[in-house]
């Protein structure tokens, strides 16, 4: 794991005992589609326990009654946020921010593949609805998010994560919060410094090791994640 004081100031790297535990068994190559399901679950749901305790805030909104008749507040997060998959490998993590946020959110997908031969990022899905002014069918502008939580299991190069970051800035969000269950030390970097210093990129990650190999590929790592969780390995 790279030194916390070799890594910018807007990336975040657990240091759980259970998550570390949890990436151990995550890494071996004998851990099925199945298991593997389940520790990103599990991962994705410690690391954003982690990141939304430090990226929302606490806001009250009227009050209710307890079954003994008590009145209390209610309360619930702020601002407004979307959830933000990578295809295919961000599915994984998906239901565990839909577990962790107290409400629905919306849900929106990127499709993004590296090249493999430059192994330069290539969008090809994009269902981000367009933001337009406020009209009697369309909400309006308040309405939408301004957080971004972009679900990306693993920062190899950096090059989807940057891409993702840029699309979802250029759409308007103030602030984009990276969640993902490994990185290498390099991809974190070229990731957290997009968006400049601004402070409109966080990054939270469960583990980061130092290097990619000639493939792209993070070393030791843990593999395709998509192919290990949808069983596409030698595709």
């Amino acid at each position: 794991m790279a030194p916390p004081g070799s890594m910018p100031t807007n990336v975040h790297i657990s240091t759980h005992p259970c998550l570390r535990a949890k990436l151990s068994q995550l890494r071996s190559k004998g851990t099925n589609a199945r298991e593997t399901k389940t520790l990103v679950h599990e991962i994705a749901l410690i690391v954003a326990c982690e990141a939304l305790a430090s990226g929302l805030q606490t806001v009250s909104r009227g009050t209710d009654e307890s079954p003994l008749g008590y009145s209390y507040n209610i309360e619930t997060i702020s601002p407004k946020v979307a959830l933000v998959p990578v295809l295919r490998s961000g599915l994984g993590m998906l239901d565990a921010l839909q577990t962790l946020l107290p409400d629905p959110v919306p849900v929106h997908h990127l499709g993004l593949f590296r090249e493999p031969t430059t192994l330069q990022p290539v969008e090809y899905y994009n269902n981000l609805p367009y933001h337009r002014p406020s009209t009697s069918t369309s909400p309006s502008p308040s309405e939408h998010p301004k957080i971004a939580i972009l679900l990306d299991p693993i920062i190899a190069t950096g090059g989807t994560s940057v891409a993702a970051i840029q699309t979802l800035l250029e759409w308007g969000v103030k602030k984009v919060i990276v969640i993902s269950v490994l990185a290498s030390e390099g991809g974190l970097k070229r990731a957290a410094a997009e968006g400049g210093m601004g402070g409109q990129v966080e990054i939270w990650v469960g583990g980061c090791d130092g290097e990619v190999d000639g493939r792209g590929m993070i070393r030791p790592g843990m593999g395709d994640v998509g192919d290990r969780l949808f069983l596409t390995i030698g595709k």
